[in-house]
């Protein structure tokens, strides 16, 4: 990776509108996350990504079901750090090991059902939005509601904003999350 052009703030450093937003940070992870700390540049990108973080984390998806979502995303648009610190994330849930990897590495999950979100969220990253009829009926026969695939356009939207961002600014990946570093995949 390159060295970034882009500065990473501290609370003390960091625009007005974004100084508070990075002190929460601080408190909620020990430290300032390098995708926040250079995200705070645009107090208006870190507060939209924030609210629409919140908004995603209050759909009728699943903890599990989001993180898939978010991994999926990440493992298709390469971003580093996203991959590292959700794959972080699912291990601190208990989530089995075999299926961070396999959320990893793009391939077919054991679990029928975060499989089917899984191919979902890959259909519409693939088609931009434009999923085929036979894919939507899949998810709905997973299960899966209407509710549940806009819920889904809401998780790529809203780390669509982050993993472009922290692949434009070359966020580093912070220590915490290197035990599952990823440089993407080989396909």
């Amino acid at each position: 990776m390159t060295e970034s052009k882009f500065v990473s703030h501290t609370p003390e450093s960091a625009p007005e509108g974004s100084s508070r937003m990075l002190a929460g940070a601080q408190q909620k992870f020990g430290f300032v996350p390098a995708p926040v700390a250079k995200m705070a540049s645009s107090p208006e990108l870190l507060a939209t990504f924030q609210q629409n973080l919140g908004a995603f984390d209050k759909t009728s998806l699943t903890a599990m079901e989001r993180e898939v979502v978010v991994l999926t995303m990440a493992t298709f648009v390469e971003c580093h750090y996203c991959v590292a610190m959700h794959s972080t994330m699912l291990a601190g849930q208990q989530a089995p090991e075999e299926l961070i990897e396999a959320l990893r590495a793009g391939e077919p999950l054991q679990d029928a059902r975060l499989e089917a979100i899984r191919k979902f969220a890959l259909a519409v990253l693939e088609t931009k939005g434009g999923v085929a009829d036979q894919d939507i009926d899949a998810f709905f026969a997973a299960g899966y509601t209407q509710q549940n695939a806009l819920e889904v356009v809401l998780g790529i939207g809203t780390y669509t904003m982050s993993t472009f961002a922290n692949r434009l600014t070359r966020a580093e990946l912070d220590a915490p999350f290197e035990k599952y570093r990823w440089e993407g995949n080989s396909n």
